[in-house]
């Protein structure tokens, strides 16, 4: 399967694959958050695009396109066309560079990179049916409060993933008693039982729960107790393709 990128600008911004590091997640004594397999799946589940160019934003809390200051820290021939204020409101308007395309089935979104803080800014959403559109969409970021903002060359501006959405439609969410599911009320009870021993050892300083510091049971794909067979198709570290040029 193959998700197209056809460039719209001369020098488009670089797409590669989403990585796991964040800048807060690093800041952790023993980079803690990474032992939150969702969070670095999250992360890595997707491609970045990046900033060609390291620039500020600014905003005065006004509602006009002109209440948006954007300066680049040096002057580049692409930034004009990279990041304007468009839709006034606080909000910055990125053009990632490139029209893409989907198989059938298949639709992008659009968000801001996963788990990635900045203060003062918030990226917008958007999914697009990018199996017929014949036109590129834009990224959009909304400001919080008035206040500049940083955006640094190489920082991922946007982060694109790949979802069967039209199934979604088909789902109707049930809510059931645990209970009535014998396999997971024994599953979920094994699996509480060593985290609430786990938590009490760890809060009394017992050496060994010290030393084992988390329990790895999701990391690994593991069942407590092996009350059942362990997924086979359990992952614990994605690395996605990159671009690459064909004809």
């Amino acid at each position: 399967m193959e998700l197209e990128c056809y460039p719209t600008a001369d020098r488009p911004p670089e797409i590669v694959p989403g990585r796991p590091q964040r800048a807060w997640m690093e800041s952790f004594a023993d980079r803690h958050p990474y032992r939150c397999l969702p969070l670095t799946m999250a992360n890595t589940t997707g491609w970045e695009i990046l900033c060609p160019m390291s620039f500020s934003a600014e905003w005065n809390g006004g509602v006009y396109q002109e209440d948006i200051t954007l300066i680049p820290d040096n002057p580049h021939p692409d930034f004009h066309n990279f990041a304007k204020s468009h839709f006034s409101h606080g909000v910055i308007t990125f053009h990632p560079g490139y029209l893409f395309r989907t198989p059938p089935g298949w639709s992008m979104m659009a968000q801001g990179p996963p788990n990635h803080v900045k203060d003062g800014i918030q990226p917008l959403a958007g999914l697009v049916e990018t199996e017929w559109l014949p036109f590129p969409f834009t990224m959009n970021w909304i400001f919080t409060r008035p206040g500049r903002v940083s955006f640094r060359k190489g920082e991922p501006f946007c982060f694109i993933t790949l979802v069967q959405d039209k199934p979604l439609a088909e789902f109707q969410p049930v809510i059931r008693p645990l209970a009535r599911n014998a396999d997971l009320m024994g599953q979920y009870t094994a699996w509480e039982k060593h985290r609430t021993e786990f938590n009490a050892k760890i809060y009394r300083g017992d050496p060994e729960a010290t030393k084992e510091a988390w329990q790895r049971f999701y990391f690994r794909g593991e069942y407590p107790d092996a009350v059942a067979e362990p997924p086979k198709d359990h992952v614990n570290k994605r690395r996605l393709k990159a671009p690459k040029f064909g004809g």
